[in-house]
């Protein structure tokens, strides 16, 4: 356990911010899969709908430093590759 003030309180804060990334990841895997569901079902016309959500999550995770921004970029071009190759 740290001693300093300052050093406990950013601990508290590391946990704060922990907690918040991983929220804003585990949202981000759920609507991956979740689009991805829709490409395997052969849902094309939802699933194109469902893609701007996706990307939206990604370019905000992206800027809020969750991630970094050309994991975003990689994964909203795999995506949208996935989507043309089944439309």
């Amino acid at each position: 356990m740290p001693r300093r003030k300052t050093s406990v309180k950013k601990t508290r804060s590391d946990r704060k911010k922990h907690q918040s990334n991983l929220k804003i990841k585990q949202q981000l895997k759920k609507s991956i899969k979740k689009f991805q569901g829709l490409l395997s079902a052969k849902n094309v016309e939802e699933a194109k709908k469902f893609i701007s959500k996706v990307f939206s999550q990604l370019d905000k995770a992206a800027k809020k430093n969750t991630i970094h921004s050309r994991t975003a970029s990689r994964k909203k071009s795999r995506l949208m590759k996935r989507l043309n190759k089944t439309a």
